[in-house]
């Protein structure tokens, strides 16, 4: 079987093929040829998932799925969620979004946050949303090198290491990515 995944980020890439079955080849959009850059302009995580499966099955015909994230911070009524790849601005870099979440936290007690994914998977002409949520808490500082985004400041519940500290075998079995991708998988399998 052969599915696109609505993203040309890398680091998204490797970590679904790492939990995909053999069966499944995973295609990127630039597999396809999709050299645009996908509107994300929905203001819910479920909203932008959809927008970009919806786009990719109509303008190139596949069978497809997207998936959106957001990093939802109690202290923060949510924020930075729908908007954590900009939250520092439009040039998306999870440094500067990292350092601007610590300097908001900085005097906060309640470190509280969720790691949400959706994904909205476009197959046989129906769509079907599968939702992944990691409950952790935010670290007063960056650690580890693996991973990527706000994984260095998130430590996810019961574990004493950060998200870019951990395997991407650990990582998959914890994360709201692993888990929406766990759903996803299973509904492919049936």
């Amino acid at each position: 079987m052969k599915l696109v995944f609505a993203s040309n980020n890398k680091n998204k890439i490797q970590e679904i093929k790492h939990q995909l079955p053999k069966g499944i080849e995973l295609l990127s959009l630039e597999d396809i040829g999709c050299v645009e850059d996908i509107p994300e302009t929905a203001d819910t995580i479920e909203g932008n998932a959809i927008l970009k499966a919806n786009y990719v099955t109509e303008k190139y015909g596949y069978d497809c799925f997207a998936d959106d994230t957001g990093l939802e911070v109690a202290a923060l009524n949510g924020a930075p969620g729908v908007y954590s790849a900009r939250y520092a601005g439009m040039q998306k870099d999870a440094n500067d979004n990292m350092n601007k979440l610590l300097s908001e936290l900085s005097n906060t007690a309640n470190r509280d946050a969720n790691f949400k994914t959706v994904i909205a998977l476009n197959y046989n002409n129906k769509q079907h949303l599968f939702t992944g949520i990691a409950k952790g808490k935010i670290t007063t500082e960056k650690a580890g090198t693996e991973g990527f985004g706000y994984d260095p400041i998130f430590k996810p519940e019961g574990k004493n290491r950060t998200f870019a500290e951990i395997s991407l075998d650990e990582k998959a079995q914890l994360s709201h990515r692993g888990k929406a991708v766990a759903q996803l998988i299973a509904f492919l399998e049936k």
